[in-house]
């Protein structure tokens, strides 16, 4: 995904402008929220032209803002994030840089360099949409959706996340559930029912082959892109073939969740609630619930952790709690409010005017790479913030 269901207006929809200026909010979220548009006002005002469309992505050595290109696959967490603080905020100030961002990367609707356009898109023009009805947007998004759909390989039901190297065939990641929302939303837009079908295919091939007897999952599986049989299960970014990569544990999560909002076909969420209890009950998940960046690496606790599936998983408990019985309604919701705390505490939130002015500090995008170990990274806020919304909603019904 990326940003939240069209469709879901209730939990996902736009807050009043008395909510957003923290009128009978948390103060977990009003002070994190603050926090945010401080930082993030640096950041625009660093990086903003209004001529160029830069995408922030991390820091470099030095602890500096460090910028990736707009094929980049986080290439829609900023804008996303901007039309965030617009909505959390109340503030009228935020629209214009989130438009900017956001209608800059109009070009990426024909992008067929990887399989995250659907990140790329949605987290992008998906809350636009929302936020606005720019009906200019659904173009974009129904565009994008055509685009991901030739990725589609329909003798092994899946949509392939990576070209054909390492020898693999077709390889899928755990990453590509997230892309779903896209093709679902394109669907209620267009009414074109060929991406719906294709999400609900790849949803049921992850959910046969991606995951183990305990609910973990493997980070990549290689098809036939013919017969559909699997020829391989490995790692790419996990410490093992066999490991439970963190952020890819926090993927399934959210992806079979949202894929429970369009279908509502309860093996999904039964799906998500298995993946949640192996989560919350794995043995080397730290007391403060943010996960080291693989669950099985070796002498652990030397380990750096990961705040970005963190901020996914407590993203995803929010929702996922509106699905279920009072009793694990609780139970979600009570686990997501204490990631959101934890997260917004000193040991995980950045100090003003410091961290490339990004939020959070202690993500871990590749670990194996090594890439961006224990850096800031643009979708640990982006899920962060979004955490923050559901929250909010769900606290003011």
């Amino acid at each position: 995904m990326a940003a939240c269901a069209l469709a879901g207006a209730t939990l996902l929809g736009a807050g009043t402008s008395a909510l957003a200026k923290g009128k009978g909010v948390a103060p977990v979220i009003t002070d994190n929220v603050e926090f945010a548009a401080r930082q993030m006002q640096l950041m625009v005002d660093t990086t903003d032209t209004f001529k160029n469309i830069p995408s922030p992505r991390t820091t470099d050595k030095n602890g500096r803002l460090a910028y990736t290109t707009l094929d980049d696959w986080t290439s829609g967490f900023f804008p996303g994030s901007l039309w965030y603080l617009y909505e959390l905020t109340g503030d009228s100030k935020w629209l214009k840089p989130a438009v900017h961002y956001t209608e800059g990367m109009e070009r990426i609707k024909y992008y067929r360099g990887n399989h995250d356009i659907g990140f790329m898109i949605f987290c992008s023009f998906g809350n636009g949409l929302r936020l606005t009805g720019k009906e200019s947007y659904k173009d974009v998004i129904v565009t994008a959706a055509k685009t991901l759909s030739e990725r589609y390989r329909p003798g092994a039901g899946v949509i392939q996340s990576w070209p054909q190297w390492r020898g693999w065939d077709c390889p899928v990641i755990i990453d590509n559930m997230m892309n779903l929302e896209l093709l679902f939303e394109a669907t209620q837009m267009s009414g074109d029912s060929s991406f719906w079908k294709i999400a609900v295919s790849h949803a049921d091939q992850t959910m046969q082959h991606h995951y183990r007897p305990d609910m973990s999952c493997y980070h990549v599986v290689d098809y036939d892109s013919r017969t559909g049989e699997v020829r391989s299960r490995v790692t790419a970014q996990g410490y093992a073939d066999s490991s439970a990569w963190a952020r890819g544990q926090a993927w399934g999560l959210y992806g079979y969740t949202l894929c429970y909002r369009y279908t509502r076909d309860p093996k999904y969420l039964k799906q998500a609630e298995d993946i949640a209890k192996f989560i919350f009950t794995n043995k080397n998940l730290p007391e403060d619930l943010v996960p080291y960046w693989d669950y099985d690496v070796p002498n652990i606790e030397q380990e750096p952790r990961d705040a970005s599936a963190a901020a996914i998983t407590a993203s995803a408990l929010y929702e996922l709690s509106t699905y279920v019985g009072k009793k694990e309604a609780k139970q979600y919701k009570k686990l997501a409010d204490r990631i959101v705390r934890t997260l917004g505490s000193p040991a995980y939130r950045a100090e003003s005017g410091k961290n490339g002015y990004f939020v959070l500090m202690h993500s871990t995008g590749n670990k194996p790479g090594p890439a961006e170990v224990d850096v800031p990274l643009v979708y640990a806020d982006y899920y962060f913030l979004e955490a923050l919304k559901r929250k909010r909603d769900l606290e003011a019904k």
